[in-house]
C-alpha cells in the first residue's frame, strides 16, 4: 500500500513543504528513508516503530517499508517528519483514513512511548502553510501557540501519536488553538532594567541616546567596572517599542534557532556573545546554514564586550551585516539570506591591564603594549562605528548619592520623536536612520553653513581628527539637531558631535 502524508520543513528561515510517501510491500523486512536525510531522520526509523507499537498499533515488521521525502535534492534534518511517517504507515495500513489525513500537514516529534514532543522553527512553517492550498496542521501541544500567531490557518494541537488517531478516525474531537496577536504583542511588553539604575554617567547616557536615535553603532571605553556593560544593557529599554511585524520578524528567527520560549517576541533582543565566539557562530552557517548571533540581535541590540579581545577573523565578518543588515551564506543546494540590522555596541578597556587614564589606579602598560592593543580593531570596522566615548570610573559621592536619575520612558520619548523626523526625511530612499546615510545622502540632508565649516575645519586640523571622522561627525550632528528638533545643523550640534569620536584623536 501507499500513502502520501503532506509535512513541512525548513530552510533557512523559511518553511519548505515536503511530501511524506510511505510504501509498504511484500519483501525483506526493513525500513529505508530517502530524499536526502540527516542523521536525525535516519534514526526516526527507531523512533517510530516503537512509538506506534506502544500507542497500541501494529507495525508491519515483516514486511519491507521504504520512505521517501520529496523533493529528493532538498537536505532534510531534525525531527519535523516522526509524525508524518508514523501517520504514513498507519494510512498505508489502513489504520488511518487516507482522505481524512490528507487534509491537514503534520510535524511533530516522537518519543518512544509515542508523546508528542516539540520541534523548532514553527513559526516560519506555519507561514509557509498560510500560502499552502491546504491550512489545517497537528502538530504538539507546546508549538500550538507560536503556530496559532499566523491567522489564516487552523492548528490542532496533540499530545500523542494515539490521540492524533483518534481524531483522524473521528474518535475524539480536537479544539483548534486561537490565538489573539494583538493581546498577546500588548500584554508581553516590559523591560526589567532601565536607566534610572545607573547612577551619574551623564555623558555617556547622552552618547547613548544620541546612537539610539540615530541608529549610529558605538564604542566605550573605560576602566573595569566603570558601568560600561550596565549602560548597554539598558539601552533596548531606550528603544522604541516593536511593532508587531518586528516581533514577528524576531520571532521567526528565534524559533529556527531553536532559543524561542514563549510564543511571541514582545521586547529587543540583546545579545552578548562571548569574545571566543567562532566567526560562524557570530555570522551564521554550518552545512544547512543557520542564523547566527547578529541575525539573533535583529531589531535589537548585539553587545561586544571586550572588543579587542575577540579573533580578528570574528570581527572581520562583521563588515557585510554591519553595512548591508543582512547576512548572505551561500552552500551548493543554493543562497539563504538572514536578516542582521542591529545597532552594534561595544566596549573595550583603554589598554590591556585596563587603568590608563584612572583616578584609583596607576597604569603598567608602555605606548607600544596599548598602540597594539588598540590595533586589534581594523580601520575598516572601525570605520563602520560612529561614536567613540569615554566612560570614567564614578567617584564615591555620585555612587552614595540618592538623587533620582532619568528613567528609560523619558528618554525613549525623545528618541522616538527624533526617528519620526528621520522617516520622513528618508521617506522613499531606502533608509531609515541617519546612521545609515551614504556620502551623497550626507551631501544632501547635512548641509553646514560658514560658521559650522569653519568649526569642523579647525577640529580637524587641531585635534588632528582622522580623515573617516570627517562624515561621521556630520551624521552624528544631524542626529543631535533631529534631537534638538532642529531644521539645520547649528554649532552646538556639530561640537557635541566632535566629541564622540575618541579614537580619531592621533
Amino acid at each position: 500500500m501507499l500513502a502520501k502524508i503532506n509535512s513541512l520543513t525548513i530552510w533557512g528561515i523559511e518553511g519548505y513543504p515536503v511530501d511524506v510517501e510511505v510504501d509498504i510491500s511484500f519483501g525483506m523486512p526493513s525500513i529505508s528513508i530517502v530524499g536526502l536525510p540527516d542523521q536525525a531522520v535516519k534514526e526516526s526509523r527507531d523512533r517510530i516503530k516503537p512509538a506506534i507499537k506502544n500507542s497500541g498499533f501494529d507495525f508491519p515488521s515483516d514486511r519491507k517499508v521504504v520512505i521517501n521525502l520529496a523533493p529528493a535534492d532538498l537536505k532534510k534534518e531534525g525531527a519535523y517528519f516522526d509524525l508524518p511517517v508514523a501517520i504514513g504507515i498507519l494510512a498505508a495500513e489502513g489504520v488511518v483514513p487516507f482522505n481524512r489525513a490528507n487534509e491537514f500537514c503534520f510535524v511533530g516529534e516522537l518519543a518512544l512511548d509515542g508523546t508528542l514532543r516539540p520541534v523548532k522553527g514553527i513559526l516560519p512553517i506555519a507561514i509557509k502553510l498560510s500560502e499552502l492550498s491546504i491550512k489545517k496542521i497537528i502538530l504538539p501541544v507546546d508549538n500550538a501557540l507560536e503556530a496559532a500567531i499566523v491567522k489564516d490557518i487552523e492548528v490542532y494541537p496533540v499530545k500523542d501519536l494515539r490521540e492524533c488517531v483518534g481524531f483522524l478516525t473521528g474518535k475524539k474531537e480536537i479544539e483548534r488553538v486561537v490565538c489573539d496577536v494583538e493581546a498577546l504583542f500588548n500584554s508581553k511588553r516590559k523591560y526589567s532594567l532601565d536607566f534610572k539604575d545607573v547612577k551619574g554617567q551623564a555623558y555617556a547616557k547622552r552618547a547613548i541616546e544620541v546612537a539610539v536615535a540615530g541608529g549610529h553603532n558605538i564604542l566605550m571605553i573605560g576602566s573595569p567596572g566603570a558601568g560600561k556593560t550596565m549602560l548597554a544593557s539598558r539601552i533596548p529599554s531606550i528603544l522604541p517599542a516593536l511593532t508587531l511585524s518586528e516581533a514577528l520578524e524576531i520571532t521567526k528567527i528565534h524559533s529556527v534557532a531553536g532559543i524561542l520560549k514563549e510564543g511571541l517576541v514582545t521586547e529587543r533582543p540583546f545579545r552578548s556573545p562571548h569574545h571566543t565566539i567562532s566567526d560562524i557562530a557570530l555570522i551564521g552557517g554550518g552545512n544547512i546554514p543557520k542564523p547566527g548571533e547578529v541575525s539573533l540581535a535583529h531589531n535589537g541590540v548585539l553587545f561586544l564586550d571586550e572588543l579587542p579581545e575577540f579573533h580578528r577573523d570574528v570581527l572581520e565578518v562583521l563588515r557585510q551585516p554591519l553595512e548591508d543588515g543582512k547576512v548572505s551564506i551561500s552552500r551548493a543546494k543554493g543562497r539563504m539570506v538572514f536578516p542582521a540590522r542591529f545597532l552594534m555596541v561595544a566596549s573595550m578597556n583603554p589598554c590591556p591591564c585596563g587603568w590608563y587614564g584612572d583616578s584609583a589606579r596607576q597604569c603598567h602598560c608602555t605606548l607600544s603594549q596599548m598602540l597594539k592593543y588598540r590595533r586589534k580593531i581594523s580601520g575598516p570596522l572601525l570605520d563602520r562605528i560612529d561614536i567613540h566615548i569615554e566612560v570614567s570610573s564614578l567617584p564615591a559621592g555620585i555612587l552614595l548619592r540618592e538623587r533620582e536619575e532619568e528613567p528609560s520612558e523619558r528618554i525613549r520619548e525623545r528618541v522616538e520623536q527624533a526617528r519620526k523626523i528621520q522617516e520622513k526625511r528618508f521617506e522613499g530612499e531606502g533608509i531609515f536612520f541617519n546612521g545609515h546615510m551614504t556620502t551623497s545622502q550626507i551631501k544632501k540632508h547635512c548641509r553646514l553653513d560658514e560658521e559650522c565649516q569653519e568649526l569642523l575645519r579647525v577640529a580637524l586640523e587641531k585635534m588632528q581628527l582622522s580623515a573617516r571622522a570627517y562624515d561621521r561627525i556630520r551624521k552624528v550632528a544631524r542626529t543631535i539637531a533631529d534631537l534638538d528638533n532642529s531644521e539645520t545643523i547649528k554649532p552646538q550640534h556639530l561640537a557635541e558631535a566632535i566629541q564622540y569620536r575618541s579614537l580619531d584623536r592621533i
